[in-house]
């Protein structure tokens, strides 16, 4: 037929995608050519219907796979020419990305932790929003104690509030931003029993006025070994460790008396810096207080544990990260920490 063989070859040639829609409009729309040759049917004979309707049909089968046919080809063409435009010369040579560095303060921190797991302690974290309980009164801090006020605290608004406890349980009470990472060190105790040793490594948070050496936050770094027969040895052997890790073999440890309340008897540690020649205060330590093992138990009991802490002793200690980062990079303001000056923080890429 020669209006199939029109339709077909117009198909055939159709350049794009709006072309072919014109054609399908024309050939099989509402008014087009062969709808309206089916229309006509109808001032046909019956036999010359029939015959002409089978012609009709084969006609409008034959546009219809023509037309899907071109379709899919110029929707191949459209992709093939938009990859060719868009497309990447993987034969180039790469951009080279930016390659950043870790935190004085991280860098640090990761070394301290490597000492202490050599030694046969674990690193564990826990929570910068606390509970009053394990910031303050399982520590022997009760409300009132004067020693509450070596601390200003950041304390959330409302005076009940919830989160999970050691083993899931819901603590009530007021919460607080930590002091201190000495809430772990009774969290860690109620949900395992000795011996055992950890150290906690985390931000801490207190309402200070800034100045070169102070912030209102800044990172420790506390230990805790318990079990039997610990005594103030086993403590210092410890800070000796630290010192010959940190500052090599002439490197000496000083231990003077000092008041905490969490524990009895309580010293403040310093190191000898043989780079700088003189002592360096690193932090405070003692032997845990037993009223932080009863604590720790009674907490156990009321959980449904039974008590774990009697007839052990155990040493905690507690360090400021940022006050070795600062003599260890000759960092002169604690404040450069938290200023996120690339400039400054740029001096530590690549160092590991």
């Amino acid at each position: 037929m020669r209006e199939l063989e029109e339709a077909l070859a117009a198909i055939e040639k159709a350049p794009d995608i709006p072309t072919l829609r014109a054609l399908k409009a024309r050939y099989l729309g509402k008014k087009g050519v062969l709808t309206e040759e089916m229309k006509a049917l109808a001032h046909l004979s019956l036999e010359e219907r029939k015959e002409r309707g089978r012609a009709l049909n084969a006609l409008k089968e034959a546009l219809e796979e023509a037309l899907a046919k071109r379709a899919r080809e110029l929707e191949e063409e459209e992709l093939r020419k938009a990859l060719e435009e868009e497309g990447q010369d993987v034969s180039l040579p790469g951009v080279r990305l930016f390659a950043g560095g870790l935190h004085p303060i991280t860098l640090i921190e990761r070394e301290l932790i490597q000492i202490f797991r050599a030694l046969g302690y674990q690193a564990v974290e826990g929570p910068e929003v606390e509970s009053e309980f394990f910031n303050f009164d399982a520590l022997n801090i009760p409300e009132h104690h004067p020693a509450r006020d070596m601390w200003d605290t950041f304390w959330l608004e409302g005076e009940e509030h919830s989160l999970p406890g050691p083993l899931g349980e819901e603590v009530r009470g007021r919460l607080l931003l930590r002091t201190h990472t000495s809430p772990m060190q009774v969290r860690y105790m109620v949900a395992h029993t000795p011996p055992f040793r950890i150290v906690v490594p985390g931000r801490v948070f207190r309402f200070e006025q800034t100045d070169a050496t102070h912030e209102a936050v800044f990172h420790q770094l506390e230990g805790l070994v318990v079990g039997e027969g610990i005594t103030m040895a086993h403590l210092k052997g410890a800070i000796y460790e630290l010192a010959q890790a940190l500052y090599g073999p002439h490197s000496r440890v000083r231990f003077q008396p000092v008041y905490f309340p969490f524990v009895e008897p309580g010293a403040q540690f310093a190191i000898w810096w043989p780079e700088g020649r003189k002592w360096l205060e690193l932090g405070g330590a003692g032997m845990v207080h037993p009223k932080v093992f009863q604590a720790v138990d009674e907490y156990r009991r009321a959980l449904g544990l039974p008590p774990a802490y009697r007839g052990v002793t155990g040493f905690a200690f507690g360090l400021g990260v940022e006050r070795l980062a600062m003599l260890r990079y000759g960092i002169p303001d604690i404040r450069y920490f938290f200023g996120g000056r690339l400039k400054f923080l740029e001096q530590f890429r690549g160092i590991l």
